[in-house]
Parts: C-alpha cells; structure tokens; sequence
C-alpha cells in the first residue's frame, strides 16, 4: 500500500511544488519581482504511476472578498484525487486553501481538507509574519524567517528572480506542514527541454534530496522542471519508487499572466 499512498497530493505534487519553493529561503520579500501570476489562472496536472493515471489535480487563483487585518488578499487553492482503478485501491479527495498577501504574498491564513480512504482531517494554521509564528490545532510554532505554507511557499518563489541562479546552487527553506515547520534541501541542475503532452517547453530543472525508505530506494531522484518564461510554472515532475516511478505532467493552463512558450 505504501507505493499507492505516494500518488496522494501532498507525496508527489506537493512534494514537487516544494522543489521551486525552497528557492525562497532567505530572500526578502523586497527582492521578488511583480508577481508573475494572477487571479483566474488555473493549472492542471495528472499524475501516472507507470503507464496507469493514477490521480489529478488542479490549481488556481481567485479573488475573494476576505481580508486580513484590514488587507486584501488572493485565495489560492490546490486539490487533488486519484482517479480510474486507484479509487478502488486508495480513494483520495484532498484540498488545501491559502489566504495570501497581495502585495507580500506571504500566507495569512492555511487550511486543509483531507479525505484518503477511511482517514480525515481538517486543520488550519494562522501565520503571524511579523512575530514569525504560526497558530494551528496542533500548538504554536516559531520559524527562523519568512514561513510559508504549502500552496503560498509555491507561488511566492514563482515570482522570485532566478536569473542568477547557477548550476550546482544549493537552497534550503522553512516552511510549515502538519505539525511544524520543516526544512528542504533543493539543488538546481541546470536547463533542459523537456517534451509533454501539450508541447515541448524550455525549463530549468531542480532536484532535491529524499529520505530513502520504503518507498524511495536509496539513490532515488526527485526531479521538477519548470518553465523558462515569464509563467515559471512546473510542467513535469517525476519520483523514483522501489519499484517505478511516479510521473506528474501539466495537462492544460488557462487564465495565465503571460503566453506559454510551447512548441
């Protein structure tokens, strides 16, 4: 069962959204670009376990009628489940929500809604940016720096500047998960043009490192490319397994800030 619970959301797709993320780690807020996506943007993705679909899922930005103290703000939200025979094997209905700055794009408020097989939960999380603490169910957590969640740590390093960034370069980021904040390693190996059911696109490609187990064997590799461009979207992902591997690919994007460089 443990190969059937990687092609859950926050295993594979998550797990890759964090490879860009980790570029945040110790940047300031100052130093990020116009964010390079807005409201009505929505990305989809479909995960194969071999040659099988195994799951879904779909990302987008909307406006809502919220605020934080006062501040208007963008909801994100990310969702996932598994799809065709994998319903039967391991059914899972996920979504995460995110409350973000408009204009710092750091998280105010994270939720979650967990739906995998007979298991649930729903938990929140609330950031205090200014006092670098973060109140969920689970207690009260400190991060050293800026701390995201999730969904928010993915589309604030997408507006990050990565012009400067070199083969080999090394990044680690706080973010926060369940219950408290982690650390990422994350190393960029440089460009690469990668084919996908949409189009062949330009990419930079990162990889970072994973915890052998018994899911991962010990030299596994987790890779992400993203695209080169003025989206900076991710448009593949792939996970080695003890046996296979784990394939998640963009399958359509609508509502996007600048046009997708395809060919």
């Amino acid at each position: 069962m443990d190969n059937f619970k990687l092609l859950k959301l926050p295993v594979v797709i998550f797990c890759a959204l964090l490879l860009l993320s980790s570029v945040a780690y110790n940047q300031e807020l100052s130093s990020r670009k116009e964010p390079v996506f807005q409201a009505g943007e929505q990305l989809k993705y479909k995960l194969r376990y071999g040659f099988l679909t195994a799951a879904e899922a779909n990302l987008k930005v909307e406006l809502t009628d919220v605020k934080f103290d006062g501040e208007e703000v963008l909801h994100l939200i990310a969702e996932g489940k598994t799809s065709g025979a994998f319903n039967v094997l391991y059914k899972v209905r996920n979504r995460y929500d995110s409350y973000i700055s408009k204009k710092e794009l750091s998280p105010f408020l994270y939720t979650e809604n967990i739906h995998e097989s007979n298991y649930r939960r729903t938990d929140k999380a609330r950031f205090y940016q200014d006092q670098r603490k973060i109140v969920s169910k689970k207690g009260t957590f400190k991060g050293d720096g800026q701390t995201f969640d999730l969904v928010s740590a993915y589309y604030f390093a997408r507006s990050l500047d990565l012009n400067k960034v070199k083969y080999g370069d090394k990044f680690v980021m706080d973010y926060f998960l369940d219950d408290g904040v982690t650390k990422l390693d994350i190393q960029y190996v440089g460009k690469e043009r990668v084919k996908t059911a949409i189009g062949t696109f330009n990419c930079l490609k990162f990889s970072p490192s994973i915890q052998p187990g018994r899911i991962f064997r010990k030299d596994s590799k987790l890779y992400l490319w993203i695209t080169d461009d003025g989206n900076r979207i991710p448009v593949k992902a792939q996970v080695e397994l003890l046996v296979g591997s784990v394939t998640m690919e963009l399958s359509t994007a609508s509502g996007l800030k600048y046009p997708l460089n395809n060919d």
